[in-house]
């Protein structure tokens, strides 16, 4: 009885292409906040950060492309994979800079001091591994 319930709970919540089509959107609605802000307040913020390391500044726009252009790609579902490996890449640069030495902190309220950056590296490490799916503005797969 328990594994005809399970059996046929199973088949009712069977949607990954509706779950791929959740995570893209999840993934690329909340961290296009974050490029919005930058796209607001500008990217001095990062510029700074960046020549306090010895960097150049310019590539503080980079975070433009991590933040703003990889998150509407993977919301329309173009070439999902390749705007995932964007922002992780974005992430990991943004550990580096703002968090490296908070790695194994935990914040005011108990979460770890990372849960934002992690989360949105493992979201596009997740996309990166599944592919966007075929609810898509392309109906090319190989664009997806």
């Amino acid at each position: 009885m328990i594994a005809k319930t399970l059996s046929a709970f199973n088949q009712q919540v069977n949607h990954a292409e509706l779950g791929k089509l959740l995570l893209r959107l999840s993934l690329g609605g909340l961290l296009l906040f974050h490029g919005w802000h930058k796209l607001l307040a500008g990217t001095a913020g990062i510029q700074g950060m960046l020549t306090a390391q010895g960097l150049p500044g310019f590539i503080g726009y980079g975070v433009l492309i991590g933040e703003v252009v990889a998150p509407v790609m993977i919301i329309l579902g173009i070439l999902c994979r390749p705007a995932a490996l964007v922002i992780i890449g974005t992430m990991i640069v943004a550990w580096l800079l703002v968090a490296v030495d908070k790695t194994f902190q935990l914040d005011a309220v108990g979460a770890w001091a990372l849960e934002s950056i992690a989360f949105y590296l493992l979201m596009s490490l997740v996309l990166l591994l599944l592919g966007g799916g075929k609810y898509s503005v392309i109906k090319n797969p190989d664009w997806r």
